[in-house]
């Protein structure tokens, strides 16, 4: 080991670098170099043997708690940065398990040696109290604990209650055989608002509210001795005993229903309700929901999708990830736009042909944040003869502008490019999109690329999803083994490089309106997103979301195997930086937009962005050696 070499590198190192001669050539006495291989553990938690201080030379490392079988992650280390300062000072073992996350070179300084400095000399004891032990008490032992108290309080919360934890248990349940008159006299002498009914076997087939009571007995003057399975709702929806909160009122906002089954064990454990949800959060989605289906105009949806943007500060105060914030958010803007659509249909009335209304971009994605332009489109059934083709050209025409106005009227904003329902090359019948798919994939222009991938991320929202379906197949039969497509495409994934400069300093807008700031969406999100579509057009996975891509993918994508961990991770940390800087920035009066100023991130967001960044590079790199000849 060349001591100079090393002398060298400690003097871009706080604190060594402030050391005088004497004091760094003592410090590095004894020294040794140790490499870590990827996902090697250097420190675990609890060890009692660490006799070193670790200084990473080359490499990287996260420190993580392992809390419930879930891992926290606390922070992250690269080059230069310096492990075991606080066993070093508090005579304490380890907190936290400290892994290699790529190969990793470390220079281990012995600590009775670094403990001796300390001792004797007054200056070095003064620069490693201010260097390490201050901020470590300030910021990463606070997060540890912030991490700690979210998942350990005794307040309930959204995304870490299991729904078993607050179901109410024993359910009212009777034979379906029963009377109506019956039933009603076992919903008021448990006090109740719902009965379970069951067969024969003891299993559930159906349930019955007081809502049922009254709209289709009481209104109608129905015979109270009919058996009560005659009125019975049969659509039972069920969540099982260990899934989150958040996923039943996903399922609720889903299937619009108030309450759910909930089994354990493949029995009935007991059952949840709109109001048990309520009570949990101390307000809801499912109450933006309810809102949202009782109007009758689109002026009167207007104060309703005022309401979204308060769902953030429940998502984020509760330390919602943020694919469970997009989700719930996607679930909510579906409604809002069905709504809409629906509203459309009663002015107008029915459609002459029947239609799937499709949206694509963030909405397809399912990745919207605030609410973003509209990107929307009308795939409908061929007609049959010219008079319902000159209908169905007249219906929709009234039909998209009334939608689109209406989604401008509660927050969508118009799409500049034109790309929307009310733009008639965007509103055909399947035929039609057939040969757009047909054309655009045999001469892939550059316009013919863009085209391809923004309807591959396209979703059925209402009407009849076989023909989005129907769509997606022919597209996607065009795309597989197309190689010449797919090159351009890849080519699409790679044109936004990563900000950061050769000595992984973040490289930031130089002039502008946004001078020293970073665009998160262009720069972070778009890349992750461009190269799991890319993926997932390869392998023909039909998801949209990139979360859900990257998933599909990890099983059958060489590539997306090795990194589809650190890729959802970087997606989901981007992600929720992205909301909360937007949320902050609604917050304060102002229009939301994607920069942040990195100056304003802290140490530990500083490293993770970087990491994200690295990580993109990597991922694009791969797919540059991939389409090599490709790529222009």
């Amino acid at each position: 080991m060349i001591l100079e070499e090393i002398i060298q590198f400690l003097r871009k190192v706080p604190p060594f670098q402030f050391l005088g001669d004497g004091a760094l050539s003592a410090a590095v006495k004894g020294m040794a170099a140790e490499f870590y291989p990827k996902g090697t553990v250097i420190v675990r938690k609890g060890d009692t043997a660490v006799d070193y201080l670790f200084v990473i030379r080359k490499g990287g490392a996260k420190r993580s708690l392992d809390y419930e079988g879930e891992e926290i992650l606390v922070d992250y280390k690269g080059e230069g940065d310096i492990i075991g300062y606080l066993s070093l000072f508090g005579e304490d073992v380890p907190w936290a398990d400290v892994t290699a996350i790529d190969d990793t070179i470390c220079y281990l300084m012995r600590k009775d040696e670094i403990k001796k400095l300390i001792d004797t000399d007054d200056e070095a004891r003064k620069l490693f109290s201010k260097s390490f032990l201050n901020p470590v008490t300030n910021d990463a032992v606070n997060e540890v604990q912030y991490k700690h108290f979210t998942y350990s309080c005794g307040d309930k919360i959204l995304f870490t209650t299991k729904v078993g934890d607050i179901v109410r248990r024993n359910p009212s349940t009777a034979p379906q055989v029963i009377s109506i008159r019956e039933a009603a006299c076992i919903m008021t002498e448990k006090r109740t608002g719902s009965l379970i009914l069951l067969n024969e076997q003891g299993a559930p087939i159906g349930i019955v509210t007081d809502r049922d009571m009254r709209d289709k007995v009481v209104s109608r003057d129905r015979d109270i001795n009919e058996p009560i399975h005659t009125i019975m709702s049969l659509s039972l929806i069920r969540a099982d005993a260990g899934e989150y909160c958040y996923e039943a009122i996903l399922k609720m906002i889903r299937y619009n229903v108030h309450h759910l089954l909930v089994m354990k064990e493949k029995r009935l454990w007991g059952i949840l309700t709109n109001h048990d949800l309520m009570l949990l959060q101390g307000t809801s989605p499912l109450a933006i929901v309810k809102d949202i289906e009782t109007q009758s105009s689109v002026n009167g949806l207007i104060h309703v999708s005022g309401k979204i943007n308060g769902i953030y500060n429940v998502l984020l105060s509760e330390g919602a990830r943020s694919g469970n914030v997009l989700r719930i958010i996607t679930e909510i803007n579906d409604r809002l736009v069905r709504k809409v659509i629906r509203l459309a249909e009663n002015e107008l009335g029915l459609p002459p042909v029947p239609f799937v209304w499709i949206g694509f971009g963030s909405e397809g994605r399912k990745e919207q944040t605030f609410k973003t332009d509209q990107d929307n489109a009308i795939i409908y059934y061929d007609p049959i003869n010219e008079n319902e083709i000159l209908a169905a050209r007249k219906y929709f025409s009234r039909f998209s502008v009334f939608v689109r106005d209406g989604l401008f009227k509660v927050g969508f904003p118009p799409c500049p490019a034109g790309y929307m329902a009310s733009n008639p090359v965007w509103c055909q019948p399947l035929k039609t999109w057939k040969k757009y798919a047909a054309n655009w994939t045999a001469t892939p222009t550059a316009e013919a690329v863009l085209n391809t991938v923004t309807l591959f991320d396209c979703r059925a929202i209402y009407g009849d999803e076989n023909l989005e379906a129907a769509f997606r197949d022919h597209l996607q039969s065009r795309v597989t083994d197309n190689r010449l497509l797919l090159g351009s495409v890849a080519n699409l994934s790679i044109k936004n490089a990563p900000p950061i400069g050769f000595l992984k300093a973040f490289v930031v807008e130089k002039s502008g309106e946004h001078k020293d700031e970073l665009n998160l969406k262009v720069k972070a999100i778009a890349p992750i997103v461009d190269v799991a579509r890319l993926f997932a057009l390869e392998k023909g996975i039909s998801v949209t979301s990139t979360l859900e891509r990257i998933e599909a993918l990890a099983d059958t994508h060489g590539i997306v195997k090795e990194y589809a961990e650190e890729l959802i991770h970087a997606f989901e940390f981007i992600m929720l930086l992205r909301i909360q800087h937007q949320y902050e920035k609604i917050r304060n009066g102002l229009q939301p937009d994607n920069f942040i100023r990195p100056d304003k991130l802290t140490n530990l967001q500083k490293r993770t962005v970087k990491e994200a960044f690295q990580l993109i590079s990597r991922i694009q790199d791969m797919v540059i050696e991939l389409y090599r000849e490709m790529i222009w």
